[in-house]
């Protein structure tokens, strides 16, 4: 029996409003799907009722046609709408069963960055371990022997003070913050025999104000080297091959004469300054074109009797730098006080 067009009309709009009723109960996309089938499968009401269209003479059938169009697209539409709302119920339903922080940003992924003191470390100690400096450390809580006695620093010498040196508490012998790594040069000597080449990186405390300069808690690396012949030469031409691997080949050194407890003869080691290049005023090198850079010297004969190597027959050089203060100098860095403030904007500039 062939329809009238009235009577496709209302079908059409039936089937419509069916499938809208349909949809909207369907409240998981098995349901959502037996609906589609139902009225937009391949036997589905719609589907059939489209197949009536060639019953209708050729007028009538173009303008079915436009509104059959006009329904299979609200349709579509609210099933594609129909789906999306469902796909994300199911979503929010998994992500409640577990804990993610969804503020957390995505990929891709921040990375951190090592802190300046630890990429100058690094870097420090790399140049010296391919030069043959063996690593060694110790406690940062040090005896009074093996910071100062052992180290021929006199009873009556300054730096043994309150007001340079961190003191602890003991109910024996005397105990300290270490105020140099000076004292893993003893503890590694003590009880070895040489050549001993070593260099001992750490943390140090001093009694300080903190300024653009200075610290009270900064690090250091001590170098030595006991031998035969070791002696000056060495020491210079060890030195001068270090700062020309860490500042360029035309990194330029000079030696002075200096007092060191420790060793005899001393030296202080300068390097060009990096900022001006000694050509023009500069409130880091204080206009005179070059910065200190370190203490060093020849190992001083009380040094060895203390851990019982013979002077007679060994000699060895000794040398301590602050990695702070290089590190400065390797970055540009003009106030001491950055490496310590942890300002993500600084540290941010540095590769991971």
């Amino acid at each position: 029996m062939t329809m009238t067009r009235d009577e496709w009309e209302r079908e059409c709009s039936r089937i419509v409003n069916g499938f809208s009723e349909a949809a909207d109960a369907a409240g998981t996309a098995e349901g959502l799907e037996a609906a589609k089938v139902r009225f937009l499968g391949r036997n589905g009401e719609f589907t059939n009722l489209l197949k009536t269209l060639k019953d209708f003479p050729i007028e009538e059938r173009k303008s079915l046609g436009q509104l059959g169009n006009a329904a299979k697209n609200n349709l579509t539409a609210k099933l594609e709408g129909r789906e999306k709302h469902l796909a994300g119920a199911a979503l929010e339903s998994e992500l409640g069963k577990v804990s993610a922080d969804l503020s957390l940003d995505g990929f891709p992924f921040p990375q951190g960055r090592l802190h300046p003191l630890t990429l100058a470390l690094r870097e420090m100690t790399g140049i010296l371990s391919r030069m043959g400096f063996a690593w060694a450390d110790g406690p940062h809580i040090e005896s009074d022997f093996n910071n100062f006695g052992a180290l021929n620093f006199p009873e009556n010498h300054p730096a043994r003070d309150m007001h340079d040196t961190v003191y602890v508490k003991s109910g024996g012998e005397p105990r300290l913050l270490r105020t140099h790594t000076s004292p893993v040069q003893i503890r590694y000597m003590a009880g070895k025999t040489p050549p001993l080449r070593v260099m001992a990186p750490g943390r140090v405390f001093r009694m300080d104000a903190i300024d653009a300069g200075h610290s009270p808690v900064f690090h250091q690396i001590e170098g030595f080297y006991v031998d035969k012949t070791a002696g000056m030469a060495d020491l210079k031409a060890t030195l001068i091959q270090f700062m020309g691997a860490l500042f360029g080949a035309k990194a330029e050194v000079r030696f002075r004469p200096s007092y060191f407890p420790f060793v005899e003869p001393g030296v202080e080691v300068d390097l060009k300054c990096v900022f001006c290049g000694g050509k023009t005023q500069c409130p880091v090198c204080k206009s005179t074109g070059w910065i200190e850079m370190l203490g060093a010297g020849v190992i001083h004969p009380n040094v060895l009797k203390a851990v019982k190597i013979d002077p007679e027959q060994w000699g060895g050089f000794a040398f301590g730098m602050g990695v702070e203060r290089l590190a400065m100098l390797r970055y540009g860095i003009n106030d001491i006080r950055v490496f310590y403030e942890n300002d993500v904007r600084v540290l941010s500039q540095f590769a991971p």
